[in-house]
């Protein structure tokens, strides 16, 4: 997979950009507040239609403007696909796929895929588990678009089960009872069915995961360490069971306490919880590993490299440790941005500079 070409307008501070990455290592540059991480930033909301920093749509169009554009050709597989969003400051957004307007946002899947990493995936590992279910799921659409469909059913139940418990405000009526039976029913079967898919994905990343690790921490005191992941569920035994057992507890706190979307994503490092015992730079080593890690997964899977997107990663990471990185940068399409010049030891195909919105080749 190969982003060809891009093109921006009055997307976050850049008025007009345009740029035609090579498939290989792309190296943009630029101070703090000149726009690199927008332009990355553009590149993965076309992949998800969502912005990586958590920013709403609204943000992402420039002051003054009343909408954004961001258009891209993708080519895959020997074929070209062109996506193009306008993001509006009011009313709704519009995506296209190839000139015809996106009928629902699953249908965008797989046109553009990447991998993104940003200084603050430093949560992954020592944040709150949402974002390490999120990390998850995001995989598992990437290795397969159908579990989108298990995720939205999984939300739907669990937004209709947790307004029934509101409305119940703890009263165990008969109607309440027999409409809970017929969501924990539902829940049980999409809340299980998500869970086998998040163990067998977590099994899979475990030791392409512990790989990475090493290759990032050679040289370090935790050089030889290796990664343990394990996904540990809110429950015991079955789900069904497990609901029934806390319909008491549910009905008293008007939510549902348990399920899938209280689950975690627990790692170790050299057989110690990461979250609590590992170094700031082993935890940031580790969630650079996750990413690599699922990103070779997704390409081993589907035969394609998604786009690696670097986001100032090696400001926050020691000389050895960048290099490493530097020698771990797997086959395909990188862009990578950086306050400096380009890293030593790399050799990009193409530099960026950036400045106040203007992409200077």
């Amino acid at each position: 997979m190969q982003l060809a070409h891009l093109w921006l307008v009055d997307f976050r501070n850049y008025a007009l950009g345009e740029l035609a990455p090579p498939n290989g290592l792309t190296v943009v540059v630029g101070s703090n507040g000149e726009g690199k991480t927008n332009l990355l930033e553009a590149i993965g909301y076309l992949a998800t239609l969502r912005s990586f920093r958590g920013a709403p749509g609204d943000a992402l169009v420039r002051e003054g403007a009343p909408f954004a554009v961001v258009r891209a050709e993708v080519r895959r597989e020997g074929r070209a696909v062109l996506v193009e969003a306008e993001l509006r400051r009011i009313g709704r957004d519009r995506v296209q796929l190839n000139g015809r307007p996106l009928r629902r946002a699953r249908d965008l899947l797989g046109a553009l895929q990447v991998t993104v990493f940003s200084p603050d995936d430093l949560e992954l590992v020592k944040g709150g588990p949402s974002g390490r279910r999120r990390y998850l799921d995001d995989l598992l659409v990437a290795l397969h678009p159908r579990h989108d469909l298990t995720q939205t059913e999984l939300d739907r139940v669990l937004r209709q089960r947790n307004a029934l418990l509101r409305s119940a405000r703890g009263r165990a009526t008969p109607d309440v009872l027999s409409t809970l039976d017929v969501w924990d029913v539902e829940l049980a079967s999409a809340g299980e069915a998500l869970v086998r898919a998040r163990r067998g994905l977590t099994a899979a990343l475990e030791p392409i995961v512990s790989q990475a690790y090493r290759r990032l921490a050679e040289g370090s005191q935790a050089g030889g360490a290796g990664v343990g992941l394990e996904y540990v569920t809110s429950w015991e035994g079955r789900l069904a069971d497990a609901l029934r057992a806390a319909r008491a507890e549910d009905l008293r706190r008007g939510l549902s306490t348990v399920g899938p979307h209280r689950d975690d994503l627990v790692s170790r490092i050299g057989g110690m919880p990461s979250r609590t015992h590992a170094s700031q730079g082993e935890q940031r080593s580790l969630a650079l590993s996750l990413r690599l890690g699922g990103h070779e997964l997704v390409t081993e899977r589907i035969g394609s490299s998604p786009v690696l997107l670097l986001d100032d990663v090696f400001s926050e990471l020691d000389p050895g440790r960048s290099s490493a990185l530097l020698q771990a940068l797997p086959l395909g399409q990188t862009l990578l941005s950086t306050t400096t010049e380009a890293p030593p030891g790399s050799t990009p195909d193409l530099v960026v500079r950036v400045d106040r919105g203007r992409l200077l080749l």
